[in-house]
């Protein structure tokens, strides 16, 4: 092993190789560098975006509640208009029921005070 003899475009042609070996992999360490600060970035938009969207969502929602309260408020003043108007149409039926009542006595005294007629 003492007059191992190489030649030198083999060893030339190694060179190359381990020279572009190492140029290879320091761009795919660069390749992977960028894309964490991309995957980064991206992240931090998204958790941007995410925060956004609640917002407007919660808003959203919110004016949605208050439209449903308005609608129950709304039914509650049509219940209580509806209260007052079944009221007076009983209020009315009663005196309705208290006329007819008189009318029938009057005509029976009526036709008593005629004879029968």
């Amino acid at each position: 092993m003492e007059n191992i003899k190489l030649p030198l475009a083999l060893v030339a042609a190694m060179a190359v190789q381990l020279a572009a070996g190492v140029w290879w992999v320091s761009q795919q360490a660069a390749t992977i560098a960028s894309l964490e600060e991309t995957v980064g970035q991206i992240g931090s938009r998204m958790a941007i975006e995410d925060n956004i969207n609640l917002k407007r969502d919660v808003q959203d929602n919110a004016m949605e509640l208050q439209y449903a309260f308005d609608e129950i408020d709304d039914l509650w003043d049509d219940l209580g208009a509806m209260t007052m108007a079944i009221g007076e149409i009983n209020k009315l039926k009663a005196r309705l029921a208290v006329i007819e009542s008189e009318l029938k006595y009057i005509g029976r005294d009526h036709m008593n005070m005629n004879g029968g007629k």
